[in-house]
């Protein structure tokens, strides 16, 4: 009997590539392949070379293969969703001229704040890309190159996002999307192109830059003989746009035109966002108004520090992750590596609020009060951004769904639902990034409106949680001692 259709969706993340070999019917994950990625620096730096997400492709597709059985014949299309903002500079053999700056890397502040002024403000941005540049931003790592590595950016021949990347060496052909396109501040989501005017300011040639397919699903290309070859499938499979992670998750999820739109989900992962899907074009100063991967819009907040942050405290308390109650008292603001909503990349953390009678698991509980707080406290902004009232009954009593690996933990959720008063849907589908891209190759292989496919996979279902009282007390507390705080944690 011949096998069903298999499509792979690859998740490169900032720590690891997941590959998830999917039934591209019925949705079935038949296994995930994995291999870890290598991130250095110290301070505000945080770099990969970009050969080792290859390398960990290759070892992910690898795996998968073995795990689930699968006939590589039967292997009809495959994606990449990529962590967004990284820089990667190549040479004219399409070879890293120098580790990727990645997107949590806090270096490129001071251009950040630079490009800002010299266009006009917040607002002269945000009417061109639908976001302010902050250090995530990639035109604010080119900017910090062009200034501290000025050799390397005079050498570079093709300037890629991570997803792009990968992309290209699957395919040969240089693309990327509309949604992780519109996280450079480059790429104008008035236009729906690279805005000339930001590129000049930048000094950025257009001819370095991939082409911008349609949509994610998009099939730019088919895979080489030699990407084949490394991957152990056969050559002429679809290769599809690929998107960016957070992109990814909301197709995952069955968010976009052909789905839900204007519900709110969070993602607990490296990062905490903040997201939905909807038609309107966001432009506020106070979110990242990014491009879906279907061609709707993705308004977005993130933050630098979520659960390695949470896992930091518990590590330096010598606590278990879940051994934690309520914080009581004290507030913790676990800005281990800057923060980026709200935006202060040279913060680091604040402690306050201690008693004698403070425990360990109490100062844990306000750690991950901290960063939820801090995500959750973007959400309205994303609703308005919607065109939503969020004092609107029908809008504030919304499900929100909750995703990433933190949504798999007791002290997370249950922190999440305090705290936020909504009902919570913890979707029983895992990989929702790997998945994403899964139906995105699966609209590259097909022609199927991936939004579509995603939904009838059903990934995003899972049990409804009762929204319980608004936790008040702590939500003023940590907000009061966050809002005080902010201007010493700029210095």
């Amino acid at each position: 009997m011949s096998q069903s259709p298999v499509v792979i969706g690859v998740d490169s993340s900032t720590q690891s590539t997941k590959a998830a070999f999917t039934d591209a019917v019925t949705g079935r994950l038949l296994a995930v392949g994995r291999a870890p990625h290598r991130v250095s620096g110290e301070g505000g730096a945080r770099e990969s070379d970009p050969e080792n997400w290859w390398d960990a492709l290759r070892e992910a597709v690898a795996a998968g293969l073995k795990e689930s059985g699968t006939d590589p014949s039967a292997v009809t299309g495959i994606a990449v969703a990529g962590q967004q903002h990284g820089l990667v500079v190549l040479d004219r053999g399409g070879k890293p001229l120098r580790p990727a700056l990645l997107w949590n890397d806090t270096r490129s502040a001071p251009q950040a704040a630079a490009l800002t002024e010299a266009l006009g403000g917040p607002g002269a941005w945000t009417a061109r890309t639908g976001s302010v540049p902050v250090a995530s931003m990639t035109a604010t790592k080119w900017q910090w190159l062009r200034e501290n590595d000025a050799a390397v950016a005079r050498a570079t021949a093709a300037v890629r996002l991570p997803h792009d990347f990968l992309t290209e060496r699957l395919s040969g052909v240089a693309a990327t999307d509309p949604g992780d396109a519109s996280g450079t501040c480059w790429y104008s989501t008035a236009t729906g192109g690279y805005d000339e005017e930001l590129l000049t300011l930048l000094g950025l040639d257009p001819a370095l830059l991939p082409a911008v397919a349609a949509t994610g699903a998009t099939r730019v290309g088919s895979l080489t003989a030699g990407a084949a070859a490394e991957l152990g499938l056969p050559a002429g499979v679809a290769v599809a746009a690929g998107t960016g992670d957070n992109m990814s998750a909301a197709i995952g999820l069955g968010f976009g035109g052909a789905g839900l739109l204007d519900h709110p989900v969070l993602s607990l992962g490296t990062s905490g966002t903040v997201f939905a899907a909807t038609r309107t074009r966001p432009a506020s100063i106070a979110l990242a108004g990014f491009a879906a991967a279907d061609g709707t819009y993705l308004p977005l907040a993130c933050t630098l520090n979520c659960t390695l942050a949470v896992d930091k405290v518990a590590a330096l308390l010598r606590l278990d992750r879940e051994d934690a109650v309520p914080g009581g008292e004290a507030v913790v603001l676990p800005y281990l590596d800057g923060e980026r909503t709200p935006d202060l990349p040279a913060a680091s953390g604040l402690l306050t609020g201690v008693r004698h009678d403070t425990t360990p698991q109490q100062l844990l509980g306000a750690a991950y009060e901290g960063a939820a707080v801090t995500v959750l406290r973007a959400l309205d902004e994303v609703l308005r951004a919607c065109g939503l009232d969020p004092a609107d009954p029908a809008v504030a009593t919304r499900p929100m769904r909750l995703v990433g690996g933190g949504a798999q933990g007791r002290m997370w959720v249950e922190t999440v639902r305090r705290l936020s008063g909504r009902p919570l849907i913890v979707p029983a589908g895992g990989e929702l990034v790997a998945l994403g891209a899964a139906a995105l190759a699966a609209g590259a292989a097909t022609g199927q409106d991936p939004v579509a496919v995603a939904t009838s996979w059903d990934a995003g279902g899972g049990a409804e949680l009762e929204a319980v009282e608004r936790d008040m007390e702590t939500w003023e507390r940590v907000g009061t001692v966050l809002d005080k705080a902010a201007p010493s944690l700029l210095a």
